[in-house]
């Protein structure tokens, strides 16, 4: 049985069926929210950083929310091989106290459980991750505005429920309610353009890149939200997921617009601390210019948390016509334990039981192999016909 599926947008397609693909070929790494299932990924993450991307030399934007942050932050890393490794590791063998009669734990008990394990993971190591010769980091989180503007036991479920009114009618209007922060490596612009939601740009440095992360993993109602992030505008930032699930963004469509398209996304923030808008403008040009290589858990890409449910979101649009998706394929998926990803209803599926949930997921990330070896198979001798439009 096949296990992996190759999507393309028409002009990553057409790339592909011209050319195959090269490590130098690639400019954005995406990696989506989505809990659990992002550990499927972890194979493909030890090849494709491990490996493959060590033979070329170009600049790669990775932009991540919540588990897809933990990721790529991860990628940053020296040898990051050996930490994707601890990882999926450490991801798998989480586990967390249940209060008496309760199938859950507490938001306040998750949240300090997780930054104990972020602060074990890159304790001393945050420099690594920040001054990484060629990745470029982009944490993406979600900041609350209004109702939402602090985490509050009444005005934060209000301030959801009208979230998901507002973005049931017009996604971009959600922006009222919530607006999209990115997080990103001194002197990184980013490589998407904003002009499809409500976003700022801020800094990633020492001061604020656990509460950042820590933030962009931060699922309303399972974890709390993080307060006053050092750098950025006050208030309370959650997932990064409920504005960009997918990271269905805009990649390279920056250098299309005018230079005020540029100035409105925000300008990064240079090694020195100033915003520079030549750097901007520089890193724009060689995101512009490449391959979006996704490694996802779907092959649909889609907008936001709360678009979920709503299917006509689901599409492609121009946004990815650079974006080459690889993805498990759903026949192979039903051969996997419990015939699906993991993901976060397995802690409520096997409560107590952790070491039998760690049994099951252990499984289908050994299985998960497969989708590298194939991967490995297409490179070496390019399929055209194993390309579907994505």
């Amino acid at each position: 049985m096949k296990a992996l599926r190759i999507h393309a947008g028409p002009r990553a397609r057409q790339h592909l069926e011209q050319h195959g693909l090269q490590p130098g070929d690639v400019s954005v790494i995406p990696a989506a929210a989505g809990g659990p299932k992002g550990l499927i990924l972890g194979p493909l993450d030890r090849f494709i950083f491990g490996q493959w991307l060590a033979q070329s030399s170009q600049p790669v934007h990775l932009v991540g929310a919540s588990i897809g942050a933990w990721r790529m932050a991860t990628a940053c890393l020296n040898e990051s091989v050996a930490a994707f490794e601890r990882l999926e590791h450490d991801y798998i063998h989480q586990s967390y106290d249940l209060p008496p009669g309760k199938k859950r734990p507490t938001a306040a008990h998750v949240s300090e459980r997780f930054g104990q394990n972020l602060q074990a993971f890159y304790g001393g190591r945050i420099d690594e991750v920040l001054s990484h010769p060629r990745y470029r980091l982009h944490i993406v989180t979600s900041r609350g505005r209004h109702l939402l503007g602090r985490e509050h036991g009444v005005a934060t479920p209000l301030g959801y429920l009208g979230a998901f009114l507002t973005n049931t009618v017009h996604r971009k209007a959600m922006g009222a309610w919530l607006e999209r922060v990115v997080f990103s490596s001194a002197g990184a612009a980013l490589p998407f353009a904003t002009t499809d939601y409500r976003t700022r740009q801020i800094g990633l440095n020492a001061d604020n890149f656990m509460q950042a992360l820590q933030a962009s993993c931060s699922i309303p109602f399972v974890l709390q939200a993080v307060h006053n992030i050092p750098g950025a505008p006050p208030g309370a930032y959650w997932d990064g997921g409920i504005t960009d699930y997918h990271l269905h963004l805009a990649y390279g469509k920056q250098l299309e617009g005018s230079s005020k398209m540029i100035a409105t996304s925000a300008y990064p923030i240079s090694a020195s601390g100033q915003k520079d808008s030549k750097l901007c403008a520089a890193d724009n040009e060689k995101a512009s210019a490449g391959i979006v290589l996704y490694p996802h858990f779907q092959h649909r890409v889609v907008p936001g948390w709360l678009d979920k449910s709503l299917k006509w979101r689901h599409k492609s649009t121009s946004a990815l016509d650079n974006m080459v998706v690889l993805s498990p394929h759903p026949d192979w998926v039903r051969s996997l334990p419990n015939a699906k990803l993991p993901d976060r209803n397995d802690f409520t599926h096997y409560g107590a039981d952790s070491a039998a949930r760690a049994e099951a997921w252990l499984a289908a990330t050994q299985a998960s192999q497969q989708l590298v070896d194939e991967w490995v198979e297409w490179l070496e001798r390019p399929d055209r016909a194993a390309v579907q439009p994505l």
